[in-house]
């Protein structure tokens, strides 16, 4: 993931930091307790096809 353009991007549910995870190819936001996909490079920023996290997976 370009680090610019994690600078950038936000969660579009709550506007606020996303952090990317590079095993799980995925820009997690802990506020919205949400995982958006990378796919073939690309972040998926829709809310429809976020994966919902686990509750130890945004408490930590």
């Amino acid at each position: 993931m370009n680090p610019k353009l994690l600078e950038i991007l936000v969660c579009p549910v709550t506007k606020g930091p996303l952090v990317y995870d590079n095993q799980k190819q995925e820009l997690v936001s802990k506020a919205a307790r949400l995982a958006y996909p990378i796919r073939d490079g690309i972040p998926v920023m829709l809310e429809d096809e976020a994966r919902r996290l686990d509750e130890h997976e945004y408490s930590e």
